[in-house]
């Protein structure tokens, strides 16, 4: 059998990620500093473990609607009417995901048609691409600039669509580059989405890792709640990675075709981690604060480190990340993470992997203890004095 040519073209042609290739690389080494995957480096608070262990205590072993458990539903529609002043019907707006993750994939599998083009920024998280493609769509890469602090902008997005364009796919606080977008910006944004008829699905994941200024989720923009889905979880605000708890908000018209394809693909999300994520929202504010001092606390110790290192680099405002310019090496940035980790033993994720206008930048994951950063830059430096051009 072959199986080769009997895998689909949409799932060929999607590439491997480039994340995992060097985080599978840096696990085969000793003494490597991995600065690489995007999974915060604390375990969940006490109180979610605690309330999944009592939720199996219970014998809570059975499937839960496919909606999600309705105490959950109703504490993120909580969340966003005192957050952002915005209602969702728990009953048939909130639906509870398998992560972030699959919710990606979910609303490509039902909003695209063979064809159908999604505007993506460049550079962006890995996944946004892969599952618009497996969905049988075509992503296209908006790009984005250093000088502008990697900000989408209205101007190239004009550039790029067409009577094809069916969506935007945006995810703020940015996964590689730490960009936020102010409220104002966001207008923009909104505004061309009316003007060309466009859903806007909108990946806010990080949006409690906002350092500078407050989060404005897409959704409480005037006219968007109609045109938007939100995706949001537990992965990085609560350190709950492993658990796979996330969720989509939107308008009920616009969920009742995501539900048929969760149903039908997953049934449901964990019961275990479903109790876990409830006690999150009800119980782990302190939690968070604490994660979201000490990230940014490194932040700004991963930007001096650079800055003083000669890297050009832009202070990130969000998220976990920080990509600085390594140009001045004369090393693509494949390149340069492969090198450095063979030579100087940190694990870091080339530019590249999340779009065009990653070349020469690497992306660097402060998600590590502060020793470690510390010893991770003092290799960086020597390894970039050592090729400097």
């Amino acid at each position: 059998m072959d199986w080769n040519n009997k895998v689909s073209d949409n799932v060929r042609n999607v590439p491997f990620s480039g994340i995992r290739k060097f985080f599978d690389l840096a696990s085969t080494m000793k003494d490597v500093i991995s600065l690489g995957v995007g999974e915060p480096d604390y375990s969940a608070p006490d109180k979610v473990i605690d309330a999944c262990i009592e939720s199996l205590k219970r014998k809570e072993t059975s499937y839960t609607s496919n909606w999600g458990l309705i105490e959950l539903r109703t504490e993120i529609a909580k969340l966003f009417k005192n957050r952002y002043g915005l209602d969702y019907d728990p009953q048939d707006e909130v639906m509870v995901t398998v992560g972030v993750s699959e919710a990606i994939g979910l609303v490509m599998t039902t909003f695209l048609n063979p064809g159908d083009e999604v505007l993506i920024p460049d550079p962006a998280y890995l996944a946004y691409p892969a599952c618009v493609s497996i969905a049988g769509g075509k992503p296209v890469l908006v790009p984005t600039y250093a000088e502008n602090e990697f900000k989408l902008t209205v101007d190239e997005l004009e550039k790029k669509v067409t009577p094809k364009t069916k969506a935007i796919l945006i995810g703020y606080p940015n996964n590689p580059t730490g960009t936020i977008m102010e409220r104002e910006e966001l207008l923009g944004i909104a505004d061309f989405a009316q003007k060309h008829d466009l859903i806007v699905i909108s990946d806010e994941i990080y949006c409690d890792l906002t350092y500078e200024g407050e989060h404005c989720c897409f959704a409480s923009l005037p006219g968007m709640r109609e045109r938007t889905i939100v995706m949001n979880g537990f992965s990085k605000s609560y350190a709950m990675t492993g658990l796979r708890i996330g969720y989509v908000c939107g308008p009920r018209e616009s969920l009742e075709d995501v539900y048929k394809v969760h149903q039908y693909e997953i049934l449901c999300a964990s019961v275990t981690s479903q109790y876990g994520a409830i006690a999150a929202l009800r119980e782990c504010d302190a939690d968070v604060k604490s994660m979201y001092d000490e990230y940014k606390a490194r932040r700004d110790m991963v930007y001096e480190g650079l800055t003083k290192i000669g890297l050009p680099v832009f202070k990130p405002k969000g998220a976990f990340y920080i990509f600085p310019d390594i140009s001045c090496t004369g090393m693509t940035a494949d390149e340069f993470c492969d090198r450095l980790l063979k030579e100087e033993k940190v694990g870091v994720v080339p530019g590249t992997c999340f779009g065009n206008q990653g070349e020469n930048h690497i992306r660097i994951s402060y998600a590590a203890s502060r020793e470690n950063i510390a010893e991770a830059l003092k290799r960086i430096g020597h390894f970039v004095y050592k090729h400097k051009k």
